[in-house]
């Protein structure tokens, strides 16, 4: 087809040939890679996200074997005119389907001369639109029979358009094909302007885009499936986590009677960010004898995975704690349990034996934030025992620290979630300068309001836990 006029600017330049040929290059190279990460893709179809990454990558392919094919045809240029100087096709011939499904192959074009009423197809529209080759091409008028019904206002807007307005036509719509077959249509096309300036015909090229629409579809469906997937973990995961961790709320008293009764208060508070539920972890627990088990950690890793973790961590930890054992050995046994776990997972923690008789604290840790303790109006950071990370190494040993309370002392155990960034000493300092204010609660769920207050509303990366004794008597 010779080259036309176009509504609303002339036409480019040939480019330059060796500059076609590195785009096939980097095209071909790309299409490559996307392979070779296709095939890296779970094979497994029950897996919403191994389908996702597939559906995504077959619809890049696709893209790209198109783009490949195209730039051969502008390297190659337009087809030579026939000798006997009749009308030349108004695109070339397809060339064979690619391997894989190339929709190139389904690409015809179509011009409708205005002034004579004559109607130019190329053969590949005909077998787009599943039309016999031998039968006269559809007027712009009969064009709207072969649409399917809803689209038929569509592409009739679309044909004015372009030819009251002079505007480019890009659109899609359905057909129906013999047999009752559907397909959808991309159309791209513009007027052609005669010499003074009036439209003289319509020219269009039509592509068969189904195969491409359904493999958009599939990725859509897939993207759904795995975040409906996602949605239903987290829910289950904070069903889980919330069935594990204690059920009181407000304060807690152990034991309920006699010197060293404790005031006890807990808080879980989320992350900032939109991220699967953690491992975070406290509990408390009165013990044969009328001793105090506080605990507090941080398993690695988010969501049903974890939170299934977390709660067996705390039935063992509860399980041991009723034999006596103090908490260096209780976290050398929980140690052992996370490194001989079939999921291995990796955990920090804080262990404490609370002796209401001499208000004697006895505690370890694994790789976690030490406790804070406020008293007469000030706050320090205990003294850590040496104690690595629980599942890190099967040898590990755990040191052991020991600490005397007095009434009205309170004891502070979070994990590294609560400040804004870990190790930061900048908030733990925060968090000490609070001594004042926690001096003068009343009682210990005021204190764990205290600490909301100045980091519940932090940017948080990660969940927080927060547990709060105060030695009553």
């Amino acid at each position: 087809m010779p080259p036309h006029l176009s509504a609303d600017r002339p036409a480019a330049g040939s480019p330059q040939r060796g500059t076609v040929d590195a785009l096939i290059s980097q095209t071909r190279q790309l299409r490559g890679e996307v392979d070779a990460v296709r095939q890296e893709a779970s094979e497994d179809g029950s897996d919403p996200e191994g389908r996702w990454q597939r559906a995504l990558c077959d619809l890049a392919l696709h893209q790209l074997r198109d783009l490949d094919e195209h730039l051969g045809q502008l390297r190659d240029g337009p087809p030579a005119v026939p000798a006997d100087d009749r009308p030349a096709d108004p695109t070339p011939a397809a060339p064979p389907a690619a391997p894989g499904g190339s929709l190139l192959s389904r690409v015809g074009s179509a011009e409708w001369n205005l002034l004579t009423d004559e109607v130019s197809w190329s053969g590949e529209l005909y077998r787009i639109l599943g039309r016999d080759p031998a039968a006269p091409a559809l007027t712009l008028d009969e064009l709207p029979s072969l649409v399917h019904e809803e689209d038929r206002p569509l592409l009739t807007a679309m044909v004015t358009d372009c030819l009251v307005d002079g505007k480019h036509i890009d659109g899609e719509f359905r057909i129906g094909r013999p047999g009752g077959e559907v397909r959808t249509v991309h159309m791209m096309g513009e007027p052609v302007l005669d010499a003074d300036g009036s439209t003289a015909s319509m020219w269009a090229v039509l592509r068969d885009v189904s195969s491409l629409r359904r493999t958009q579809h599939t990725v859509h469906e897939s993207r759904d499936s795995l975040q409906r997937r996602a949605h239903t973990e987290h829910q289950l995961a904070v069903e889980l986590q919330e069935a594990v961790l204690p059920p009181w709320r407000g304060s807690l008293r152990l034991s309920q009677q006699g010197p060293g009764t404790l005031d006890l208060a807990a808080r879980r508070l989320p992350s900032s960010a939109s991220r699967p539920i953690g491992g975070d972890w406290y509990d408390a627990l009165e013990l044969p004898g009328g001793d105090t088990l506080l605990s507090i950690g941080d398993l690695t890793g988010h969501g049903v995975t974890v939170a299934s973790g977390m709660a067996t961590l705390i039935g063992a930890l509860r399980g041991m704690a009723v034999t006596g054992a103090e908490p260096g050995r209780l976290m050398g046994w929980l140690n052992q349990l996370l490194d001989a776990s079939a999921q291995p997972a990796l955990g920090s923690a804080v262990c404490c034996r609370y002796r209401p008789a001499t208000r004697t604290l006895s505690w370890a840790q694994a790789g976690h934030p030490a406790p804070l303790l406020y008293r007469g109006g000030t706050g320090r950071v205990l003294a850590a025992p040496d104690g690595v990370l629980l599942g890190a190494t099967s040898s590990a040993a755990y040191g052991q620290a020991e600490v005397t309370l007095r009434a009205g002392d309170l004891l502070l155990l979070h994990t590294d979630g609560l400040v804004p960034r870990h190790g930061d000493t900048a908030a733990v300092q925060t968090l000490l300068d609070l001594a004042p204010r926690l001096g003068g609660a009343r009682t210990a769920q005021d204190c764990v309001r205290t600490v909301v207050e100045e980091f519940g509303e932090s940017e948080r990366v990660d969940d927080a836990c927060l547990l709060v004794a105060r030695v009553v008597s």
